[in-house]
């Protein structure tokens, strides 16, 4: 690691509701560079997948400017978690090449710069840096759970001199704000160390724990897990206007401190909070979800905020399948967390992420092992592709987007309509104002 000397000091430029100049990340990024002493080393840039809102040409562009005459090579590794793999003309999308007006490559665009996706599923791009002991994920994990944590990352990251992660925070539902050493882990861990801090998450339930700000217990793993990477680890964090390339924030400096900077920023301009419960929402889904395994955040960020009884729609009529590569979730289906932890004998065997990602979905609710009923707080409803039976044998709803009218829906008394869903959370001022509703859902 280097000295003191030589980490660049942690700068923020902008705030809530702000919009930060091109000008005004150049000079943030220029000085912190200048500081970090990067000269003649490999670094490696982390970067998001197209789930997310970013100006990712702009980020990275910035940083290929001042780092590119000065390092020895520079790779960005695309932190997919166990998302699926992005092909050629999606990373060239991500990055702003070859569209109209754009530069025709990568190459004309980023002179030397290697992109890579994060191959999760391959033993060869991944490296053991560490095992966190039972003991201590039973203290990082306020005793929720207590087994040993291999720590395994990507290749690229391990063998670089620095990383620098570059993107967005958001509320987030395992971790509380994504970003910051979050793009380490899961962004580019191996699967059973992301499956262990899902389902800790899980267990808290996402209800809980989106939009939380400072160290949850999910945060606290990964940052445990996330000092064992032997690369010296820097960020570039930002808050984006969601659905736009618009920067309010961006902070540069350790992952830790660039994180803590920008989450509080977040959490003011990414939370609704309202009085009074909503009782039909319409989650208008981008088309940068392309599966309900990401869509589901339109269901995440609105389930606090529905009362009991209420019902949430994943409006998403792009979307043709529930996930592409976690198949598990067509068996099991969409339940509460009681469902699973109550027949854990039955379910401990299928991977914990996709087991978390049921929870997160299905949302709160309760499962009396003696009688089978499950009973869940509210109705969680498809409007997609995926056909009718499919969705009922995963327990969601259906709904056929042809008949869907949202211009009409949004005039129903009761009905919320809302565009460009999933990075925006919806919370109640007052939780037990969701009990006005019906009831729960048996």
């Amino acid at each position: 690691m280097p000295d003191a000397a030589t980490q660049p000091t942690s700068r923020l430029v902008g705030g809530p509701h702000q919009q930060v100049s091109g000008e005004e990340l150049d000079g943030l990024v220029g000085r912190s560079v200048a500081e970090a002493g990067l000269e003649g080393q490999d670094v490696v840039l982390v970067i998001p997948d197209g789930t997310r809102s970013c100006p990712l040409p702009l980020l990275v562009g910035t940083l290929h400017r001042h780092l590119s005459p000065v390092v020895s090579s520079l790779t960005a590794v695309i932190a997919l978690g166990t998302h699926s793999y992005m092909e050629p003309h999606e990373i060239d999308r991500l990055l702003g090449v070859g569209g109209e007006g754009q530069p025709e490559s990568l190459e004309a665009a980023y002179p030397g710069l290697s992109v890579v996706n994060h191959e999760w599923a391959d033993p060869d791009m991944l490296v053991h840096v560490g095992t966190v002991p039972a003991s201590r994920i039973s203290e990082l994990s306020g005793g929720l759970l207590e087994r040993e944590a291999p720590i395994v990352i990507n290749r690229y990251v391990v063998e670089s001199d620095a990383a620098i992660v570059v993107g967005p925070v958001f509320p987030h539902e395992v971790v509380g704000i994504s970003g910051g050493n979050k793009y380490y882990i899961p962004g580019v861990a191996s699967q059973e160390f992301i499956d262990m801090t899902h389902w800790v998450g899980a267990l808290i339930t996402s209800t809980e724990i989106i939009g939380t700000t400072g160290i949850t217990p999910v945060r606290a793993m990964i940052n445990e897990g996330a000092q064992m990477i032997p690369t010296r680890r820097l960020a570039l964090c930002c808050v984006v206007r969601s659905g736009t390339g618009e920067l309010e924030a961006a902070a540069f400096g350790t992952p830790e401190d660039a994180w803590a900077a920008t989450a509080e920023i977040a959490a003011e301009t990414h939370v609704n909070w309202l009085e009074e419960p909503m009782h039909r929402v319409i989650a208008v889904m981008p088309t940068r979800y392309d599966d309900i395994w990401t869509a589901a955040k339109g269901g995440y960020k609105t389930e606090p905020a529905i009362a009991d009884g209420g019902e949430v729609v994943i409006y998403a009529p792009h979307v043709t399948e529930v996930s592409e590569v976690h198949h598990e979730i067509y068996d099991i289906g969409y339940h509460c967390r009681d469902y699973f932890v109550k027949q854990w004998e039955k379910f401990e065997h299928v991977p914990w992420g996709v087991l978390a990602h049921s929870t997160h979905l299905r949302g709160q609710g309760t499962y009396d092992a003696g009688t089978g009923e499950e009973r869940l707080r509210i109705r969680v409803t498809l409007s997609t592709q995926i056909p009718r039976e499919v969705c009922e044998r995963i327990n969601l709803g259906y709904l056929d987007p042809a008949t869907v009218d949202l211009e009409a829906l949004a005039q129903e008394p009761g009905t919320t309509v809302i565009p460009n869903a999933g990075e925006v959370l919806y919370r109640l001022r007052d939780p037990e104002a969701a009990r006005t509703g019906a009831g729960p859902v048996d």
